[in-house]
């Protein structure tokens, strides 16, 4: 369930659609209008029962551990004197004896209420999904370091947003590493201070704000690869951590304003090895310059090449592997969480089936599911560890909805 798509022009266009559509009672998704207008005031509250997420496929149980992060090499002006760029950030990982560790929850506690309170759900505080990652369980060792991978939310929400792709990674050997980007995001710090997305001043929160936090973030992996805990508050790590990640096998991924980031980082740093998008504008800021030689996915849905010159002109500065797929009748929010939650929700609000498809597209959900567990999991391990896999061939039955684009 996520908040505004991007910050984009383009993207405050289609928000001003949403809101319009709003007003005339037509379906919009739960996050894409804060504020509580969107909630259903003839609507009874939902019964008391939980949402649930997909469990991930892989063979190993996932582990989870907060890293608690400042770059002292940003001032905050906005905290003020003194203070620096301040980050949330999560390890998801493959775990052993996992079973004995408690799960994590998709987001904390109270950064979940402050989420619903701006999108006008508040009933549904008591229902949080969980996550199949288990709070600090050891890492599974099999001798080879964990190839990487770095998660960019998008504009307005939180580094859960995804945490079916994430877990899937996790479950199938990657280490994935979740960042939350101060000021535009719901997160909560180990002292217990909420952070919201900040609406009332100019903030650190364009594409290359969140390229420069996923560098960062990198030197920060820099230092887990070589046993030092980078964590603020130097809380303990997940036993076998340090020392565990493969700093030559790194890739970035993310979705909306995190995938224009994810580009940035990409272009900008050559210790990221792959980048892929999930329906990211492309519109960068900094301007694109330069090329990119190293292999490079694209997942659209509204942000198409055909209908969006940004994202065309992207595309031709890519020199080496690319690839572009689009899942026929997804939406914006498709490649996501989206489609296991807002089904639930509408089962619990008693929505229409058209009002549901006003909300997260016409795209199966199941088949939403299984293409966002399936083709970022090919593409890392094809590309990160070598493992060529079948959905990045060409068109699959598996997949009938899945479009590859030339």
């Amino acid at each position: 369930m996520t908040t505004t798509p991007s910050t984009s022009r383009k993207g405050m266009t289609r928000r001003g659609m949403l809101g319009a559509a709003l007003v005339a009672g037509a379906a919009v998704p739960l996050a894409s209008v804060a504020g509580p207008a969107w909630a259903d005031p003839v609507t009874a509250a939902p019964a008391a029962t939980r949402l649930t997420l997909p469990a991930p496929t892989g063979p190993y149980p996932v582990g989870t551990v907060q890293l608690h992060l400042v770059d002292r090499s940003r001032p905050d002006d906005i905290a003020g004197p003194g203070h620096f760029r301040e980050l949330m950030a999560s390890v998801w990982y493959p775990a052993r004896d996992a079973q004995r560790y408690p799960v994590a929850p998709w987001m904390p506690s109270g950064a979940f209420q402050a989420f619903l309170a701006d999108v006008g759900f508040s009933d549904l505080a008591s229902l949080g999904p969980l996550t199949a990652g288990h709070v600090g369980a050891p890492v599974r060792r099999s001798g080879q370091r964990l190839p990487v991978v770095l998660f960019s939310h998008g504009a307005r929400s939180h580094q859960g947003d995804h945490t079916v792709m994430v877990q899937e990674l996790a479950s199938h050997g990657h280490a994935v590493v979740t960042i939350a980007h101060q000021y535009d995001t719901y997160t909560e710090f180990p002292d217990g201070r909420i952070a919201v997305p900040l609406r009332d001043r100019p903030a650190p929160t364009m594409p290359g704000d969140f390229a420069a936090d996923l560098r960062f973030v990198l030197d920060c992996v820099e230092q887990l690869a070589a046993g030092c805990n980078p964590d603020v508050d130097r809380r303990e790590l997940s036993a076998g951590l340090l020392g565990s990640l493969d700093l030559r096998r790194i890739g970035a991924l993310g979705w909306s304003k995190g995938g224009t980031a994810t580009a940035c980082a990409t272009l900008a740093d050559k210790r990221i090895r792959a980048g892929l998008s999930l329906d990211g504008p492309m519109q960068m800021n900094p301007p694109l310059a330069g090329d990119l030689d190293r292999p490079f996915m694209m997942m659209s849905a509204a942000f198409t090449r055909a209908t969006d010159p940004e994202a065309a002109a992207f595309w031709s500065h890519l020199r080496g592997w690319r690839l572009d797929i689009q899942a026929q009748g997804a939406a914006h929010i498709s490649y996501g969480d989206n489609e296991a939650l807002y089904p639930q929700v509408a089962k619990l609000y008693g929505w229409s089936a058209q009002r549901l498809q006003g909300a997260i597209g016409t795209l199966d959900p199941d088949q939403a599911v299984k293409i966002q567990q399936a083709y970022p999991l090919a593409f890392f391990d094809e590309h990160l560890r070598h493992h060529p896999g079948r959905p990045l061939d060409g068109p699959s039955p598996a997949f009938p909805a899945v479009t590859f684009l030339p």
